[in-house]
């Protein structure tokens, strides 16, 4: 037992903080650890940032800013009407979507022979002349948000 206690040592390392520049018996005193001149020894001389690139421009600055996409923007999902034929239900389908946050939107690509009663945010005009030639009917679902309809 006494070789067990004799070897325990604390978790934490029992050091005391460095004082820096506090007189030449402190060991850091002067220049604090900093050595001589130059940049690291100034006081706002860190460059140990990660876009730091040795007074390089830095890459954040040199590649163009394009582009913006909005956070707020409605996702949408769009089908032709070629795509109705082979939708299961698309009476559903709009609602299906919806619960997910996603708007549907029927574009009038394609041809369509059986008649479909077809439930969606947004219809083009084109679509929704399609639709109604095959016997079809549409009914508009107002979207949370959004201005178009």
């Amino acid at each position: 037992m006494a070789n067990i206690l004799s070897n325990l040592r604390p978790l934490v390392p029992n050091t005391k903080e460095r004082r820096v520049g506090r007189g030449v018996g402190s060991g850091l005193g002067k220049t604090g650890g900093r050595g001589q001149k130059g940049q690291k020894a100034r006081s706002k001389g860190n460059i140990n940032k990660v876009h730091f690139q040795g007074g390089q421009t830095p890459i954040q600055r040199r590649l163009p800013k394009r582009g913006f996409r909005s956070f707020r923007a409605t996702k949408t999902k769009v089908i032709n009407v070629s795509d109705l034929e082979t939708l299961k239900n698309p009476e559903t389908y709009a609602y299906e979507l919806f619960e997910k946050g996603v708007v549907l939107k029927v574009l009038g690509d394609g041809l369509i022979s059986k008649s479909v009663s077809v439930h969606a945010h947004r219809v083009s005009a084109v679509a929704k002349e399609k639709i109604e030639k095959a016997g079809g009917t549409i009914v508009l679902i107002p979207a949370k948000n959004d201005p178009s309809v």
